[in-house]
């Protein structure tokens, strides 16, 4: 329900949709990167006490190794902060508390419009909003009406 397995499933998902759109060429080595980079920055409870959910350094890592950003460069490090701090700003708005299966599927919606924005490419997205199931499992209770997933 909860965990850092849901930021490593959104850069996944991220990178492998990606690669099947086939816009850009993504070669396995980088999905292991970013699935890499995700692991030493998504840890458990950090979004409590940093603010910042691991799922947006994971939908960051996708973007930072598709467009080679690093500190010396100047675009392709400022696009994938931008990225990072909407996917943030999405998740906030969202919270009360945290759920990650939210988090992913509201990260994942907000990263298919950035890809088009950042990197012309256009990833399929439904229209109907999948219910969540799992109201019942979640430890600190659900958000229930005030989540866009829930299901009465």
């Amino acid at each position: 329900m909860l965990g850092c397995e849901n930021a490593w499933i959104a850069a996944g998902s991220l990178m492998v949709s990606i690669k099947n759109e086939g816009s850009i060429k993504i070669a396995d080595s980088q999905i292991d990167e970013a699935l890499n980079r995700t692991r030493r920055q998504a840890i458990g409870g950090y979004c409590g006490l940093t603010g910042v959910c691991g799922i947006a350094p994971a939908i960051g890592a996708c973007f930072s190794i598709i467009l080679g950003a690093a500190c010396p460069k100047d675009r392709e490090t400022s696009i994938t902060m931008k990225v990072v701090g909407k996917i943030v700003n999405v998740i906030a708005d969202e919270t009360g508390p945290c759920c990650c299966k939210n988090f992913v599927r509201t990260a994942l919606a907000e990263a298919i419009k950035l890809t088009d924005q950042y990197l012309n490419v256009q990833l399929p997205i439904s229209d109907e909003i999948p219910l969540c199931t799992h109201v019942e499992r979640h430890p600190h209770g659900c958000r229930k009406d005030k989540c866009r997933y829930y299901t009465v």
